[in-house]
């Protein structure tokens, strides 16, 4: 296995241009487990690590930007964490410390499971993904980026960069149900936002469907969101939980969500 670490965004990609093969890794809390349990085995791997264009965040006029390197931790503070609350609140319910110091956003959009912990805030603020390869960069909605279990709308030589979003302010929260309190894939996830200016409560959940999903209904009737998201789903039977359960853990959650936004 040849494992290559560039210094610019430029060679990175030039890299995965000659060598669509390779992984693209930077806190490898998901590449490092398969290779430990022998489920992957690439010719390569990109050390992204160097990359000081991926990190950070930054506020451009009325958009948030958060760069494919950013941590669950750095996503836990100052300003990410003050203007995208339930992303915040999402980001404490990953892993362990060690985890959450060394697992990125991007990364969580790139192996697009359906437990992705990050995925139904960004859902739930229409946040789009921004892509980079040698050919340019282009930017996708989340909704247009996952395309299914463990898929994406990413070509074989392209990076996630970023993702953007502009912050609603409106009262928002994220909830998450596990076999445990802590350290835990989701058995089934939720974020809501009942955004006023909009006139609109956005729901988005995952592990129930075979991607994280977004549901929309007017504000007027946001006493259906419960229903509607559970209308929504579409829950397999695993070794974590019965479809059965899925649907009627969000079914409680999107009440108990809507309420506690109600209240803020």
């Amino acid at each position: 296995m040849d494992v290559h670490t560039p210094r610019t965004l430029e060679e990175a990609l030039r890299l995965k241009a000659e060598r669509p093969e390779a992984r693209f890794v930077q806190g490898g809390t998901d590449l490092m487990v398969e290779l430990n349990f022998g489920r992957s085995r690439p010719d390569a791997i990109v050390n992204l690590a160097e990359l000081s264009e991926l990190r950070g965040w930054s506020r451009e006029n009325d958009d948030l930007r958060l760069g494919a390197a950013l941590t669950y931790t750095e996503a836990m503070q100052g300003e990410p964490a003050r203007l995208v609350p339930s992303l915040a609140e999402a980001s404490r319910t990953v892993g362990s410390p060690q985890i959450r110091n060394r697992g990125t956003i991007g990364g969580n959009l790139g192996t697009a499971s359906p437990a992705g912990d990050a995925l139904p805030p960004l859902l739930a603020e229409h946040a789009r993904v921004e892509i980079a390869s040698i050919r340019g960069g282009r930017a996708l909605p989340l909704d247009e980026f996952l395309l299914g279990v463990k898929r994406s709308a990413l070509a074989p030589d392209e990076l996630i960069t970023a993702v953007r979003l502009t912050p609603s302010g409106a009262p928002q929260t994220f909830m998450k149900v596990g076999p445990r309190n802590a350290m835990v894939i989701a058995i089934c996830s939720l974020a809501v936002v009942v955004d006023p200016e909009a006139g609109e409560v956005r729901a988005a959940f995952g592990s129930a469907a075979e991607t994280a999903k977004r549901v929309i209904v007017p504000l007027a009737d946001a006493a259906e969101l419960p229903a509607r998201v559970a209308d929504a789903a579409s829950p397999i039977d695993d070794v974590r939980a019965t479809g059965a359960y899925r649907r009627h853990a969000l079914r409680v959650l999107a009440g108990r969500a809507l309420e506690r936004c109600l209240r803020s």
